[in-house]
């Protein structure tokens, strides 16, 4: 085998490659950057603008075309320091109810505060009330839903005359004015006839209590009561649209 002409040949060689990779990163640092994220649009001010923004967010999941906003490392940077919520959600512990996502919201969008079937007690309106009062969040939204467990405990319980075990009995209790509206007329599904009349008193409470009223009487605060379904992903609204 001929060897002479090796050395000469893998000089030619490297030159080549050398001249290539060069050609590459001319190439590559004349492309065009890529376009840096679009700020994320102003915070709600307004119950009516908060609560569009709620209901453009369901319409997404719904339709599985979701735009996952505000759930980057630049997002939790921005947020680190401070809050502003535009929104306090209210809803259940369900497994399958986690209002982030059913509104396609992100990190520091919402105050979220489950409770087995949105029931209220002082540390849970206290919590509530928190946003609205010390940051002027401008909207309250109840959010029940289809199959609620800890409601059908409660209306069975109720029913029987048979209290539940442990603190699920507190549950029962708190739901005690939405069963006696479900039980002159129970309709076809007293369980959800039963979750709807929760959400509208539960709403209804905080609208008129003390301390939110005057921020719902002024226009600075909306409470909303909404069902959710678990079949579909659509949200609802029972009462309290903000007009």
């Amino acid at each position: 085998m001929d060897t002479a002409g090796l050395p000469a040949r893998r000089a030619v060689l490297a030159g080549g490659l050398a001249a290539a990779a060069g050609a590459l990163a001319g190439c590559s640092s004349a492309r065009t950057p890529r376009a840096t994220t679009a700020a994320p649009p102003p915070r709600p001010a307004t119950p009516r603008a908060a609560f569009a923004r709620l209901m453009e967010g369901n319409e997404r999941w719904v339709s599985g075309n979701l735009d996952h906003p505000d759930r980057d490392p630049e997002r939790r940077e921005l947020v680190a320091e401070a809050q502003d919520p535009f929104g306090v959600i209210l809803s259940c512990i369900d497994s399958r109810v986690a209002p982030e996502l059913i509104f396609d919201t992100g990190l520091g969008d919402l105050y979220v505060l489950r409770t087995g079937g949105q029931a209220v007690g002082p540390v849970v309106t206290g919590s509530v009330e928190y946003g609205p009062m010390t940051g002027g969040t401008p909207l309250i939204v109840v959010l029940g839903h289809q199959r609620c467990g800890a409601v059908e405990a409660a209306y069975k319980s109720l029913k029987a005359g048979k209290p539940l075990p442990g603190h699920l009995q507190a549950l029962a209790k708190a739901m005690v004015p939405a069963y006696e509206l479900t039980a002159g007329n129970p309709g076809a599904d007293p369980v959800d006839t039963m979750t709807r009349h929760q959400i509208k008193v539960t709403a209804d409470g905080l609208r008129a209590n003390g301390d939110l009223g005057p921020l719902v009487k002024k226009g600075a605060l909306g409470v909303v009561g909404a069902y959710y379904s678990l079949d579909t992903g659509k949200v609802e609204v029972l009462t309290g649209a903000p007009a």
